[in-house]
């Protein structure tokens, strides 16, 4: 688990000031991940919430400092634009539909490199400066996405086909 690795390699102090929170089903063959998420649950810097239902991500939305989100395929990119919208800074993938979602609202890097991903963790946790023009870019660039301009889209492309 590239995030994994890439937290693991933060200071200590600054893990357990910033806890990693993950969410989601435990998936297939991942036991050797749950092992270390419950290593770093003990010693105070990581914590596996499992499967959060649509409903209640508001929630971890408004209580995280930096919305991580390193997939190596996403269709179009719902949680890094649901993050910026909610206005948390993000730190993506470089890969798939991410870059055209995030755009320069988010620090993007290779999923594969763990440590890329963990500068930009550090730099998305610590740097004020940072994460308040990239909060501003965020919440901006997520007002460019709505089902009503998505349906105009379609309606203009279905009429020049």
């Amino acid at each position: 688990m590239v995030l994994f690795s890439a937290y693991e390699q933060l200071p200590l102090k600054l893990r357990q000031r910033y806890p990693l929170v993950i969410s989601g089903y435990k998936g297939w063959g991942s036991g050797a991940e749950h092992q270390r998420l419950e290593r770093g649950s003990r010693e105070g810097w990581v914590s596996y919430l499992g499967y959060v239902a649509q409903e209640e991500l508001p929630i971890l939305f408004a209580a995280a400092r930096l919305f991580v989100f390193p997939s190596l395929y996403e269709g179009f990119g719902l949680p890094v634009l649901e993050a910026m919208a909610s206005g948390v800074p993000a730190v993506c993938s470089n890969v798939a539909s991410l870059p055209e979602v995030a755009n320069d609202a988010a620090l993007t890097c290779d999923p594969r490199d763990v440590d890329a991903l963990s500068e930009g963790i550090a730099r998305g946790l610590q740097d004020d400066v940072w994460r308040v023009e990239t909060i501003d870019a965020g919440l901006a660039r997520a007002q460019m996405f709505s089902w009503q301009r998505c349906a105009q889209d379609t309606i203009k492309a279905y009429l020049k086909v």
